[in-house]
């Protein structure tokens, strides 16, 4: 039997993004706070480490929970002048945030997941490589004649490129690769139910084209984005590989500008990869009220010989923004499991006795004599799995009969 899960309406939360403009002096205490929250997650890591065991010159067994971890702050900070001369607020959320990263990989430990598939143990935050990164609960931080005020003493100016939906309740302040800052305020948010239209969709994910839909109109094709870049990109890379410092030496300017140049591409495409995947959730969204998403992770394809264009259909990034969008405006979403979704005649039902070859696009059924074109077939199964009519427009449920055999 096929799984279904249903993604409905209600309230929540969201984020929103500001960039953030930096004077000199408020650049000196982001650091400086960031230096405090560093030394603490690597702290929890080598606490964490001393609980599993993997550093062997240490003997001893101690606990790592939400107790230890908050006592070891306050321990910290009644010793040390420096940790204490920052917000305790920041430094406290540092260790929440371990804490959800430690329980997740150890839950994945528990489940006996395979390992390409686990999270892994919080690792050290190098200075060189780590981004800063800190969350603020609302008791850290105010809003004030349009400027985020941090405790702290730390004064931001927002561009505020839209108006807050209502207040927020915390803020993560970070940088991303190309040295900018920003402001991702967490606000709760209600339902925004848009009218029904009385049709629903069925979505198959691919790598020829991002998105093939049981609607013609509404495909959506491999923007290819990452492949206009390549050029430029690759540039840049041969440029950092000439001036690769040596092994303890500083890079040079020439090495920081390329690197600098080739961080300025990935983010352009990624930015791309975000915007064409939320325009065509929005549009999905907006004229079909049940969405018959195929339940796929694209995780694997990384070690595929299509991984490079998996990777550049971001169909993992459309995938959440259509969903998120759905939850959003209150439209129901059936999350399908893609087994055997490619072997399937959406007519009649019956399954092929091999799975069929990626060069094989048109799927033709031995059982009924039905053609078309092999996605477009899987985003009709999609439709029949979900209990829907695959004409999409009564919402009513396909006879149970079961799967039948091609001959």
């Amino acid at each position: 039997m096929t799984t279904r899960q249903e993604v409905g309406e209600g309230s929540g939360h969201a984020r929103y993004t500001y960039r953030l403009r930096v004077s000199s002096t408020a650049l000196v205490g982001l650091d400086a706070e960031w230096a405090r929250c560093r030394w603490i997650w690597n702290e929890c890591v080598a606490m964490s480490r001393k609980v599993h065991g993997l550093n062997k010159d240490v003997t001893e067994k101690t606990a790592c929970g939400p107790a230890q971890l908050d006592k070891m702050l306050t321990e910290a900070r009644a010793t040390m002048g420096w940790l204490r001369a920052g917000s305790s607020v920041p430094q406290q959320q540092t260790i929440r945030d371990f804490g959800r990263s430690r329980a997740k990989a150890l839950k994945d430990i528990k489940t006996g997941l395979p390992m390409r598939q686990r999270a892994g143990m919080p690792r050290i935050k190098r200075k060189r490589d780590a981004l800063p990164s800190m969350n603020y609960t609302r008791r850290g931080f105010r809003l004030k004649d349009g400027r985020l005020h941090l405790a702290g003493g730390i004064a931001l100016t927002v561009v505020w490129s839209r108006d807050l939906p209502a207040d927020p309740t915390s803020v993560r302040v970070y940088r991303d690769s190309l040295g900018h800052w920003y402001a991702s305020f967490v606000v709760e948010t209600a339902a925004e139910p848009l009218p029904e239209t009385g049709r629903a969709i069925g979505i198959d994910w691919g790598v020829k084209e991002t998105a093939t839909t049981t609607s013609d109109a509404h495909d959506l094709p491999h923007p290819q984005h990452g492949k206009s870049a390549a050029v430029k990109l690759a540039r840049h890379q041969k440029q950092m590989a000439r001036r690769k410092p040596g092994r303890g030496k500083t890079a040079s300017k020439g090495y920081r500008t390329a690197s600098h140049a080739a961080a300025k591409v990935h983010k352009k495409v990624a930015r791309q990869r975000q915007d064409t995947g939320r325009k065509w959730a929005k549009t999905v969204v907006r004229d079909f009220d049940q969405l018959a998403v195929e339940d796929f992770k694209p995780k694997f394809l990384a070690k595929s010989t299509m991984a490079r264009k998996a990777a550049d259909a971001a169909i993992g990034a459309t995938r959440t923004a259509l969903i998120e969008l759905a939850r959003k405006h209150g439209r129901l979403v059936h999350l399908v499991h893609p087994a055997h979704t490619t072997m399937d005649c959406a007519q009649c039902g019956a399954r092929t006795k091999h799975a069929l070859p990626l060069s094989e696009r048109t799927y033709a059924c031995t059982a009924c004599g039905a053609v078309s074109p092999r996605d477009k077939n899987s985003a009709h199964v999609m439709l029949v799995r979900a209990g829907l009519n695959p004409a999409g427009a009564d919402g009513g449920s396909p006879p149970g009969a079961l799967l039948l055999e091609a001959a």
